[in-house]
């Protein structure tokens, strides 16, 4: 029962974006806006070339660009909540978590639209594959797995906001110290040492890591990493956001009903 409301409003959240195409401008224009902004300014300066800096940079352009994306529901949920939609929602006999599991499924079409346009729009301005279908084909599924899994943290901060910009405010605070403070953009060994610290431990770093070594190779990784042991880090990753965020988000949904 569970499985099927779920995908009934996972249907509906679909529904609704393709009826307000203007939700796809973030996860169809912003990629490609970042890609230019640091291919094009930064990249000679970075890396020598705009070349160069595109094979290295474009996984971690993903990244940020997923981390945003994700955020986004969170600022969904908190503006159903004030319209009423949760308390329409109640009066349906349907699983008590459909709704919040229905948003996160179907969020799945806007990740999917800005992993395809970035590595697209990459590849139409040089970025060269560099590993098999296979292993690119991996790194898109695991890109949608971390992304649905941090979900989960935008629909708990949009359970307790009081207002959607409060959400987007919060959002931000988490996304910027994460993709900034990692080896997304640039590599680890240019950072203070003190700062490397965090990089180290910052899911974001092996998000990008395990990403560059499944589209490129393990050539531009951070040394002493190794793809499988990236994608590992990722998976469990993926099983903390959920463990310790899908409890908190149905509490705080409860809680709000």
């Amino acid at each position: 029962m569970i499985v099927r409301d779920s995908l009934i409003l996972a249907q509906r959240t679909v529904t609704k974006m393709v009826r307000n195409p203007e939700q796809f401008l973030d996860v169809s224009v912003q990629p490609i806006v970042m890609t230019v902004i640091f291919v094009f300014i930064f990249g000679g300066a970075i890396a020598g070339t705009s070349q160069d800096y595109l094979q290295f940079a474009l996984p971690g352009i993903i990244v940020q660009t997923i981390m945003t994306t994700a955020m986004t529901i969170g600022v969904n949920l908190n503006s159903d909540l004030k319209n009423g939609v949760f308390d329409r929602f109640r009066s349906l006999p349907i699983a008590r978590s459909a709704p919040l599991m229905g948003a996160v499924t179907g969020d799945v079409v806007r990740h999917s639209i800005a992993i395809g346009v970035t590595l697209a729009f990459g590849a139409a301005i040089g970025f060269r594959f560099l590993t098999p279908w296979y292993s690119v084909a991996t790194a898109i599924v695991l890109m949608i797995v971390f992304a649905m899994s941090l979900c989960w943290t935008s629909v708990f901060i949009g359970m307790l906001a009081r207002s959607s910009g409060a959400v987007q405010g919060l959002s931000f605070l988490i996304v910027f110290p994460l993709t900034f403070g990692s080896s997304a953009f640039v590599p680890a060994a240019t950072m203070p040492g003190w700062l490397q610290g965090w990089v180290a431990i910052n899911p974001v770093t092996h998000v990008t890591d395990a990403m560059r070594g499944l589209l490129v190779g393990n050539s531009i990784m951070t040394p002493g990493t190794s793809v499988g042991g990236e994608v590992l880090w990722v998976l469990l990753s993926c099983v903390v956001l959920v463990g310790v965020f899908f409890p908190l988000a149905m509490r705080a949904y409860r809680t709000k009903l």
